[in-house]
């Protein structure tokens, strides 16, 4: 499950419960970039050391931690808010939605199929009353209690088809709550 913290905004105002993704992601992104550039960049330095080369080595080596470091910034600063005055979602790249009381018009909560396999993971889809995507919340970075918690807050019907479904089926039913490129239909 993910992280969930109460917050006291003041003495006497109501509690505010903040979400967070799945912390397992966060080492699991730091193992993969150490893993993937430190052998690189240790050949790299041996190879350039004795010449003049190795300043330029350094720089690249210094951009590859500087985006790690807004990396990881962006992942512990990625947040879900509920609390009276509505949801609000900080994302990974600091775009930040507000969800007021009364706001949602639909949540529909998603089995999904992943890619070509058997596994299912939920989504959560919170639309206006026109049908624009507000927030979505998929199940590789959220627990099914934070999507439920948010759906109850939202004090929407929830739809929750029966079975589970694939990305074609997706795209057929509520095509205007999926990315610009997922609505893409590609042919093989």
């Amino acid at each position: 499950m993910s992280e969930q913290t109460d917050v006291d905004r003041d003495a006497g105002s109501t509690r505010v419960t903040v979400l967070r993704p799945h912390r397992h992601l966060f080492m699991r992104g730091i193992i993969a970039v150490l893993a993937l550039t430190t052998p690189v960049f240790a050949v790299i330095y041996w190879l350039t050391i004795p010449g003049p080369a190795w300043p330029y080595v350094l720089i690249a080596h210094l951009v590859v931690i500087g985006a790690t470091v807004v990396g990881v910034a962006s992942f512990l600063n990625t947040t879900i808010t509920i609390g009276a005055e509505g949801v609000r979602e900080r994302g990974f790249f600091g775009r930040t939605v507000h969800v007021a009381p009364g706001e949602a018009g639909a949540v529909i909560l998603v089995q999904m199929y992943e890619g070509s396999t058997l596994d299912v993971l939920p989504q959560l889809f919170v639309a206006s009353a026109s049908g624009r995507l507000l927030i979505r919340m998929r199940g590789q970075f959220w627990s099914l209690a934070d999507m439920e918690r948010v759906a109850e807050e939202l004090d929407v019907p929830v739809t929750r088809p029966d079975e589970p479904m694939t990305l074609n089926q997706l795209r057929r039913t509520w095509p205007r709550l999926l990315y610009w490129f997922e609505r893409l239909h590609l042919r093989p």
